[in-house]
């Protein structure tokens, strides 16, 4: 049973060692945000834009990214109550002026008065906005594909760990099965013995006895 339990061990450890053993590939990823960079849904999306006097005119929604991956500018929603009756107007990220102040930053659109807010058209987008169960379409595909695609990998990685160990088990078991095969023998002449003792014995046969001879008959 030790054995069995030490081969289970051996399993785990070999199959988490093969998982962690793996390393990324180089130029690939972003392990850490440096001192000039900012995230822009952390330091973008969702700050309040004013206006020349100070006042709150909108606030940054989106980003309008070129397929060269610049951004040009910013859609930016304003007028409305709680996003009722809201618009939405794009403006070039070149009128905008950024100003950060104790980590917190401020943008202003120097240009926004009331009259060129009223006057601004509307921003139209190229492609309709997705609707929720658009997203949530996507949404479980993606579940779908990194599950799928994480045990595969998991699976992978693990086989070679997975074969040792299932050899050490089998190993493990004939060794079990060639200590345990004398006593179980013992064992087994002990029964025997036990049940050879306890049988009645069998009386010795009786001798057969010839029965008399009938007397000769008279002489007349």
């Amino acid at each position: 049973m030790k054995k069995l339990v030490s081969g289970a061990v051996a399993l785990v450890i070999l199959t988490t060692g093969a998982l962690a053993g793996t390393a990324a590939p180089q130029g690939v990823f972003i392990k850490s945000q440096t001192a000039d960079e900012y995230l822009a849904k952390d330091h973008l999306i969702g700050v309040k834009v004013k206006g020349p006097d100070g006042a709150i005119i909108g606030d940054i929604e989106d980003l309008i990214i070129t397929d060269g991956n610049t951004v040009v500018g910013i859609v930016m929603g304003t007028g409305g109550f709680l996003g009722m009756a809201e618009k939405k107007v794009g403006v070039q990220l070149s009128a905008l002026k950024f100003e950060e102040a104790n980590g917190v930053l401020s943008v202003t659109l120097p240009d926004a008065t009331k009259d060129a807010l009223d006057a601004a058209p509307p921003f139209e987008r190229a492609q309709p906005k997705k609707s929720l169960l658009d997203r949530a379409k996507e949404k479980a595909i993606e579940l779908r594909d990194k599950t799928s695609a994480t045990t595969s990998d998991a699976v992978e990685k693990a086989k070679p760990a997975l074969e040792e160990a299932k050899q050490k088990a089998a190993e493990a078991y004939e060794k079990a099965k060639e200590a345990a095969t004398p006593a179980y023998e013992k064992a087994k002449e002990a029964v025997q013995g036990a049940v050879d003792a306890a049988k009645p014995e069998t009386p010795a046969p009786t001798p057969d006895v010839p029965a008399p001879a009938a007397p000769a008959p008279a002489t007349p």
